[in-house]
């Protein structure tokens, strides 16, 4: 069974996702400025070993906005009604301000199954500087000004830190027009990202026995990698993968390593629990296997 369907939130609003593969469900939650199409380069091997139900978040792809001021906890609330609707355990995997939703849905939700964050940049430590101030500005005046890639642009390079080469090479996807017109969604999603990382208390994962990996670019800023050790902290069961040479965008631009990831820690966290592991993908990836040894797995 595959294609879109619709599920309705708490507040009334449809919800798409795509539902495609088999296996035990995984759902897909992208970040700020793009669609369920941002999985596109991973989600063929992911279906390979997964039911995968890659979502719309409101106001983009095929989901509706819910017509009313932006609350970022109404995303929550449609992902736990999608995880709601499959009738079983999920997995999550989460990408950037994704990610920010599928930890608070665990928080909520007890069929969340296991955790996969790739830079949601949860804790910082006070005082850090996570992008120049007067970015998020400037992308207010480009926008007002109708200038929506250039305000993408400022985003991407200042805010999200994506290198200029990544950005070129996204501007040649047929994926950067969509993006282009997700620009006006940034300065309400970065107004919600900033009061939950303000507000964020690293307690209130005490109880958090959700098994949970943590991925980052070993290229990305050391926020990221502050962020990430410190809710590893706080995390009763966590730990940490690093992505070599990749920053923000490693499902686009080292799919097979972010996929390989993504699935031997889920493989290896069901074979723990259960006693056995799943055919098709080696649990011990990425070790012992030398020439398999492209993910650091202890860096903070």
């Amino acid at each position: 069974m595959g294609g879109m369907v619709t599920v309705t939130s708490r507040d009334g609003t449809p919800i798409a996702y795509e539902r495609s593969g088999n296996g035990p469900p995984l759902v897909l939650v992208h970040g700020t400025t793009s669609d369920r199409t941002t999985w596109d380069l991973v989600l063929p091997e992911l279906q390979k070993h997964f039911t995968v139900y890659a979502m719309d978040r409101r106001g983009r792809g095929e989901s509706r906005d819910g017509g009313s001021s932006y609350d970022i906890e109404r995303e929550f609330e449609d992902l736990i009604a999608l995880i709601d609707s499959i009738g079983e355990p999920a997995d999550l995997l989460g990408h950037s301000y994704g990610a920010i939703c599928a930890l608070e849905a665990a928080l909520r939700s007890p069929r969340v199954r296991r955790l996969v964050l790739y830079e949601g940049t949860f804790p910082v430590p006070k005082r850090t500087e996570m992008y120049p101030p007067g970015a998020l500005d400037s992308v207010r005046t480009q926008l007002k000004a109708g200038d929506q890639e250039g305000a993408l642009t400022t985003f991407y390079r200042d805010i999200a830190m994506i290198s200029p080469e990544e950005i070129e090479v996204l501007r040649l996807l047929p994926v950067w027009q969509s993006r282009v017109a997700l620009a006006p969604t940034i300065p309400h999603e970065m107004r919600a990202f900033e009061d939950y990382v303000s507000d964020f208390g690293p307690t209130r994962l005490a109880n958090l026995r959700t098994p949970t990996l943590l991925m980052l670019g070993g290229d990305s800023p050391p926020f990221e990698k502050a962020a990430a050790g410190a809710l590893n902290a706080a995390l009763p069961n966590g730990r940490i993968a690093v992505v070599p040479h990749q920053a923000h965008l490693a499902h686009r631009t080292a799919p097979g390593v972010f996929v390989r990831e993504v699935a031997s820690f889920l493989v290896q966290a069901e074979h723990e629990s259960a006693g056995g592991a799943r055919q098709g993908i080696d649990p011990g990836w990425p070790c012992p296997r030398e020439e398999h040894r492209s993910v650091d797995r202890c860096a903070p």
